[in-house]
């Protein structure tokens, strides 16, 4: 009994991929072309669902199931993830350019010219000049910078890495619940389909007086839920995909990867959040560094070439001008100090904000795992429960072919295995996604 509710199960899984990636208009346009064609009196002998069901089949051999690396790559190539890539990337050019020194300053220019008599050899200062000035900052401050945009880079990079394996972790769940509906929607309908049989039976037993009416009550509520739970699971079909396609742009056709919880050194380090808010925490010590050197002073250099004519009472030498120039920090208690004091400030923040991560992760990782082992144990307890109701079926049938019982304590056995096998779905996949949130916390080789 149980391999053909698998079985059933299967096909309509085969048939919900079909119909996943298969245009609804392509069928009804190919079968309308069928009626229309000179084979009609043929097609009318033929169940519409079997043409259906084949044309589906014809066309899903042509259609490629990607495989779960393939799906990865594809979510490698997320705005978000990349976005942040480019974000690196452009840190570290940032970092090389602050490196640099500023463009030096050219200077053309008259001196000292007479306004009511212009000319170049009446007046001894009279001169034409240029000049070239030089900017030198500090080198100190220069390389501190330098490093924390790399050390920002770097901080870009570690929250990549966790994104894509949070990422990673909601596809595994989103493919592993998808498998989880397309199951749970089959044993509904085998529910149902056995709810009929069984509200025959109590009709046919209401009618010798044999049970109360109120039992067919009972059996229509339960079929109404069964109705319920089919609108559930279309709803959560249509969650699944939107969050697929935001996750790989489409709604793929995969099997997802069966996941045990990742081994745990113990090592708070190999957490991503950890490694996240410890390459935050460096940068915030770079930052004082670079506070620190703001107190060390700037340099600069000018030099200017003045030319000079000859004149009647003069002779026209040229002259040269340098003059080096350097800050004073005269204003430190005002500007370097409360810079350098923010910036500490700023390292006590990210050293807390470390702390809490390390709290977080492990909450996550505990909470995680209990869910998983939970999951793990109640599917084992439903599947005893299932291997017990066979056991009773089995009694029941042979009581009802012996004529000593009725047919619907059978039904009511089969049914219940139906209920337990849609519960046992559901906890596979509660487990499944407790352990790639586990695999998503844990930088795994």
């Amino acid at each position: 009994m149980i391999t053909t509710i698998l079985s059933s199960a299967q096909c309509r899984t085969d048939f919900n991929f079909v119909r996943t990636l298969t245009s609804f208009r392509f069928l009804i346009l190919c079968i309308c072309a069928i009626r229309l064609c000179k084979f009609s009196q043929l097609y009318a002998n033929i169940p519409r669902k079997l043409i259906t069901i084949i044309i589906g089949i014809f066309f899903a051999e042509s259609l490629h199931a990607q495989s779960f690396q393939e799906l990865e790559a594809r979510l490698q190539r997320h705005p978000q993830l990349q976005s942040l890539s480019y974000q690196a990337d452009s840190q570290r050019k940032q970092s090389t350019a602050s490196m640099g020194l500023p463009d030096p300053v050219i200077s053309l220019g008259i001196n000292n010219f007479p306004i009511f008599d212009p000319s170049f050899n009446e007046f001894l200062p009279t001169n034409k000049a240029i000049g070239v000035k030089q900017r030198f900052p500090n080198l100190a401050t220069r390389r501190a910078r330098a490093d924390f945009i790399s050390a920002e880079a770097d901080q870009s990079d570690q929250l990549r890495e966790q994104t894509l394996a949070a990422m990673r972790a909601e596809l595994v769940s989103l493919l592993h619940n998808k498998v989880r509906i397309t199951k749970q929607r089959a044993l509904a309908q085998q529910r149902d389909k056995k709810y009929s049989q069984l509200v025959d039976v109590i009709e046919s037993e209401v009618g010798s007086g044999r049970t109360s009416v109120f039992r067919l009550a009972e059996v229509e509520a339960e079929r109404a839920e069964v109705a319920r739970t089919l609108v559930d699971l279309e709803a959560q079909t249509q969650q699944l995909d939107a969050r697929l396609r935001y996750l790989v742009d489409e709604v793929p056709i995969t099997n997802p990867p069966e996941l045990n919880p990742a081994d745990w050194s113990g090592s708070t380090q190999d957490f991503y959040a950890m490694r996240v808010a410890n390459s935050a925490l460096k940068v915030s010590e770079i930052g004082i560094d670079e506070a620190k050197a703001a107190w060390k002073p700037e340099w600069g250099a000018q030099l200017t070439y003045q030319q000079r004519e000859a004149g009647r009472n003069f002779v026209g030498d040229d002259w040269a001008s340098l003059m080096v120039t350097f800050t004073v920090p005269f204003w430190g208690k005002d500007k370097q100090a409360p810079a350098l004091r923010a910036a500490q400030a700023r390292q006590q923040a990210a050293k807390q904000r470390v702390s809490e991560a390390q709290r977080k992760a492990l909450a996550l990782y505990a909470s995680a795992m209990a869910a998983y082992v939970a999951a793990d144990k109640t599917k084992g307890v439903f599947e005893q429960k299932i291997t017990a109701i066979e056991q009773e079926i089995a009694a029941q049938q042979s009581r009802y072919e012996s004529g000593d019982a009725n047919y619907a304590s059978v039904l009511d056995g089969e049914i219940a295995i139906l209920k337990l096998q849609a519960e046992i779905a559901e906890e596979h996949a509660r487990g499944q996604l407790a352990a790639a949130q586990i695999k998503a916390l844990l930088v795994t080789p």
